[in-house]
């Protein structure tokens, strides 16, 4: 969640608020609204989030835990040819590698609020579970092998954590 770019000089032009108390949109909304850049349901209470690097010389994300214990990372991507790729193995394994529970895959990550802007790399390292009829339909959908597509998810892994 993001704040507009204009919202600081509004501040400074009215430090008390009171202008913003009179501003309000419609139906009483409120009249600065903070834009929504990714939506995730991570599935548990997250305890800590920190901005670091996992790797000397990597680059930095975002590493989280949870209540539980588990500990999560979320990984910007550099490039459109990335995401672009990992976006259609994402969506390719949602249809072939459907999960044990029978609970479809998107209804859960969109349990609170539809997921933007986020690619499960959870789901995505699947793909070298799978069998290999199915690894071999899903690499052709991607105009690639299975083996490409398995270097590139060991690429993504190596890029930012071990």
């Amino acid at each position: 969640v993001r704040l507009p770019p204009n919202t600081n000089d509004e501040v400074d032009e009215d430090p008390t608020g009171n202008k913003a108390l009179w501003d309000r949109g419609l139906l009483n909304g409120a009249s600065q609204k903070a834009e929504v850049i990714m939506n995730y349901h991570v599935g548990e209470t997250v305890l800590s989030l920190q901005k670091t690097t996992l790797i000397p010389g990597g680059s930095e994300s975002l590493v989280y835990t949870t209540l539980s214990g588990g500990i999560g990372i979320l990984v910007p991507f550099t490039s459109h040819e990335d995401h672009d790729f990992f976006q259609h193995v994402e969506m390719h394994l949602r249809s072939e590698h459907p999960p044990l529970c029978g609970r479809d895959h998107l209804s859960f990550r969109s349990y609170y609020f539809p997921v933007k802007n986020v690619i499960d790399g959870d789901l995505c390292e699947q793909f070298n579970s799978m069998e290999p009829n199915k690894q071999k339909n899903v690499s052709e959908e991607l105009d690639r092998t299975p083996p490409e597509v398995s270097k590139k998810l060991e690429d993504i892994r190596t890029r930012y954590a071990f």
